[in-house]
């Protein structure tokens, strides 16, 4: 517990993923020195998951490894710079829109102004720094079976405190 996978197991859970025919899915817990999470909310326009809040995150692009692509999704998706990448938080196989997917999430930290993240255009229309007591807010607009990020944000507050606490980089200067 504590640090990031090796470059090597995350390049392993890339090649299993593309060898079966799924897209490789990054996501990060995006935390702020406060014990909170940063959440945004996806565009009423987006094809997969309109209007539902989620993490920071996407698909790797060809030839791009686990951690490059997730420092390129915080930076489009929020302006901020990805300071240190911490514990995965989940792991799984997911499937929508006609698309198989493997996705890996992480806790990390960045650089940045936390206080005015630059949303994607087009792709986000809200964000929020979600406490522990916001998580009802992760189950607006998803159906009754669809707890998925609500759950894996429960699980990064679960693993936040003792990673903070393991990790001197864990905890990035409040902005």
């Amino acid at each position: 517990m504590g640090a990031a996978p090796d470059d090597e197991a995350l390049a392993a859970f890339a090649a299993a993923a593309r060898a079966a025919g799924r897209r490789v899915v990054v996501g990060a817990l995006v935390t702020d020195g406060a014990g909170r999470i940063y959440v945004q909310r996806r565009g009423a326009e987006r094809a997969v998951f309109p209007g539902c809040w989620d993490l920071v995150g996407g698909h790797l692009e060809d030839g791009e490894t686990v951690t490059a692509g997730l420092a390129r999704e915080v930076r489009e998706e929020t302006g901020w710079r990805l300071r240190t990448v911490g514990p995965v938080v989940e792991a799984l196989d997911w499937e929508a829109g006609g698309v198989s997917r493997s996705e890996v999430d992480f806790l990390v930290t960045v650089d940045g102004d936390l206080a005015r993240p630059r949303l994607e255009a087009g792709k986000h229309d809200a964000w929020r720094w979600l406490r522990p007591s916001d998580l009802g807010l992760l189950l607006e607009g998803r159906s009754a079976d669809d707890r998925w990020v609500h759950d894996v944000v429960a699980r990064g507050f679960g693993l936040l405190t003792a990673w903070c606490a393991e990790s001197p980089t864990a905890a990035p200067p409040r902005s």
